[in-house]
């Protein structure tokens, strides 16, 4: 090889490397972010029943604050990601880790209802939505490359999961050593170990506006981006889809623990059943994300949503010992948000990154719709009937009713604005 070459060859990787270290630092801060607040959120199950002793308030209750909180952290998706396109991520993560803090904090001194649903619905939900998926998933999808999009969200959605797995057993533990007021307050400690992902994270989404207009297309105001959005029957049928996951992922968040119990097991599997979930969704959050790239995306959303279907089946049908549940939590978790990497996919494809955050946060409203009703249900259900079996018959159903709004979904590619005159 001519000396020209090598030089040409040590050139190109020496410019390689760079990009590769800031694709992992990027994908550090993105991941480890959403470890910390989605660990702290989906480990609150636990804490349900101390709750409920201490306040003396009843599971109904306690469940509505808790599904107030699923929907209140819908509810911050669209806005903080308008805020993160226009004004930048970094400032909106910061805040929303800060509040994640604050809610997870104050919560065991609260002793009301309207003291809960502040605490946990509004600080900390809220805290959670603004450094929560539409924001971070926003974020990757425009500091990587396009060909590593597919899996790059993936990587970010593992680490949501990473967080479930590992926080589970810390809090655990920590109730055992320090009771389950000062381990809820620990774990908001812990939550402000993500504000170094704001500054990594920083910037916004107006290079790609220039980009567009420099193409010669018009960038989109946010309430057209919005509207030509909601026009677009397939991004309506993925948000039907994703309330569906909503119902399903916030139903077993908040009530897993309280199944486990009403199986006559113990607390401590109810816990490692949380973290059988968040382990086995690192699995499927890589493989989806490997997988996007490959087949229909609509076809894997159709594929997972069956697949939770059938196994809610099998599970109401078998016997409820340590093994089967663990297998069970384990099946659910390759399922759990596996749905994100192709539903923000679907986003980007449909609509391009420039609103990303927004739209994909419209997505999340509607996930977390599903989610209020998931966590309120559950609790109402058991008060009324001392079982979760009928929460059980309707998820089967919604996951039938999933799998099948998504095979209509067209992919295709964003059609540009005409340019202003």
């Amino acid at each position: 090889m001519p000396p020209e070459s090598n030089a040409a060859v040590a050139q190109g990787a020496a410019l390689r490397k760079p990009a590769q270290l800031a694709l992992g630092l990027v994908l550090l801060a993105a991941a480890g972010a959403f470890a910390l607040t989605m660990g702290v959120r989906q480990t609150m199950g636990l804490f349900l029943s101390s709750l409920n002793t201490s306040t003396g308030l009843g599971i109904g209750s306690i469940s509505l604050a808790f599904a107030f909180g699923q929907l209140w952290w819908g509810l911050t998706q669209p806005f903080a990601g308008a805020v993160a396109d226009r004004i930048g991520t970094g400032r909106v993560i910061f805040m929303g880790v800060l509040l994640v803090a604050l809610g997870t904090i104050i919560t065991p001194l609260m002793s009301s209802t309207a003291g809960l649903i502040f605490a946990i619905g509004v600080l900390a939900a809220g805290g959670a939505g603004m450094a929560g998926p539409s924001v971070l998933m926003a974020a990757t999808t425009r500091l990587v490359p396009p060909q590593r999009r597919g899996l790059a969200t993936g990587v970010v959605n593992a680490g949501g999961s990473f967080g479930q797995f590992a926080m589970a057993p810390i809090a655990i533990g920590l109730i055992s050593a320090t009771g389950w007021a000062n381990a809820m307050q620990w774990l908001g400690v812990l939550v402000l170990l993500a504000l170094p992902a704001a500054w990594v994270l920083k910037g916004n989404s107006a290079h790609l506006a220039a980009s567009s207009a420099a193409a010669g297309a018009r960038p989109l105001s946010a309430r057209e981006a919005v509207a030509q959005a909601l026009a677009n029957p397939s991004y309506r049928l993925l948000s039907l889809g994703f309330f569906v996951c909503g119902f399903h992922v916030a139903f077993l968040a908040t009530h897993l623990p309280g199944v486990v119990a009403a199986c006559g097991l113990s607390p401590q599997i109810g816990a490692w059943s949380l973290a059988m979930i968040g382990l086995f969704n690192i699995v499927g959050s890589l493989a989806m994300g490997w997988a996007v790239g490959r087949w229909r995306m609509k076809s894997l959303l159709a594929l997972v949503y069956a697949t939770r279907g059938i196994a809610v089946l099998v599970f109401l049908l078998a016997p409820k010992t340590p093994v089967v549940m663990l297998v069970f939590a384990a099946v659910m978790g390759v399922t759990f948000l596996s749905t994100v990497p192709p539903t923000a996919g679907l986003v980007a494809k449909f609509f391009g990154p420039a609103n990303m955050a927004m739209l994909f946060g419209i997505v999340m409203l509607a996930h977390q719709v599903g989610g209020f009703l998931g966590a309120w249900l559950g609790g109402r259900v058991f008060e009324a009937t001392g079982s979760y079996d009928w929460v059980w018959y309707i998820d089967i159903l919604l996951a039938a009713g999933a799998a099948l709004v998504n095979l209509p979904i067209r992919e295709q590619a964003p059609k540009p604005a005409a340019a202003a005159a």
